[in-house]
């Protein structure tokens, strides 16, 4: 692949980062040039230079992974570790009493991305991991960010194409935006082994001072698990008692 002219210092060290993902977690300098367009040279001096600040680091042979210092950046933004801390007693209740999957998430780049996870041992098995990034549109907390996203945000994802993960993922345009208007209309959303065979969501939102939907909660079961409408009186209960904590929280920041 031959490089683009004209990308700065920046967009290569980004375009570095962006080929790992969590199907490819380690990559090969060879690896690294063809997924971001990098002559080889270019690629390896940048990775050595980020491997000595700790951005990456080497694998046992020939492979680089992201490194801890980029975990430790990660760590410093506010948007998700204060969602994370005010959410994350009230996520442990919520998994206690189901024994099953609870997450936390935003919307970011028209995707909800996770910022915390709970599960245990007999819980169902989910692509969900902490730092991860799924689709909007086929997953429970998705959804409800979708339902309240900027009209920009939820053009742009109606707009497709929406991407087919099962049978039962809902990528008709009009059907998704009558799901979203249920899910306003409801303050939940339900995701029927869209993503995944077999797993159902129940999902919730949680909203700031101003009552603008900030994040949404979800539990992730087996279908054998019974109806998810039972259990969405305890999804919005826990959304609410969050919202209710970022309020005080944001309270006690600006008396």
């Amino acid at each position: 692949m031959a490089e683009i002219s004209g990308r700065s210092v920046t967009s290569k060290v980004v375009a570095l980062f962006d080929a790992f993902g969590p199907d490819s977690p380690e990559l090969t300098l060879n690896e690294l040039s063809a997924r971001t367009g990098l002559p080889l040279s270019t690629a390896h001096r940048l990775a050595t230079e980020l491997v000595a600040w700790g951005g990456l680091e080497r694998c046992d042979g020939a492979g680089y992974r992201v490194g801890l210092r980029m975990w430790e950046l990660g760590s410093l933004a506010p948007r998700g570790e204060s969602l994370r801390d005010v959410a994350l007693s009230v996520m442990q209740d919520l998994f206690e009493g189901t024994k099953e999957n609870v997450h936390l998430a935003v919307c970011q780049d028209s995707q909800a991305l996770y910022i915390e996870k709970i599960s245990g041992a007999g819980a169902l098995l989910v692509k969900s991991r902490r730092g991860g990034r799924l689709p909007l549109h086929a997953t429970g907390v998705g959804k409800v960010l979708l339902a309240h996203a900027p009209k920009e945000v939820q053009a742009n994802v109606l707009a497709g194409p929406l991407a087919r993960f099962t049978r039962h993922t809902i990528v008709e345009p009009g059907r998704l935006v009558r799901v979203l208007d249920d899910v306003r209309g409801t303050g939940v959303a339900f995701a029927y082994e869209e993503l995944t065979l077999g797993s159902l969501s129940v999902a919730a939102p949680i909203r700031d001072a101003s009552g603008a939907v900030v994040a949404a909660l979800d539990v992730v079961l087996h279908t054998t698990g019974g109806r998810p409408e039972r259990l969405a009186p305890a999804v919005r209960t826990a959304a609410i008692s969050i919202s209710r904590s970022l309020r005080d929280q944001q309270i006690r920041s600006h008396p």
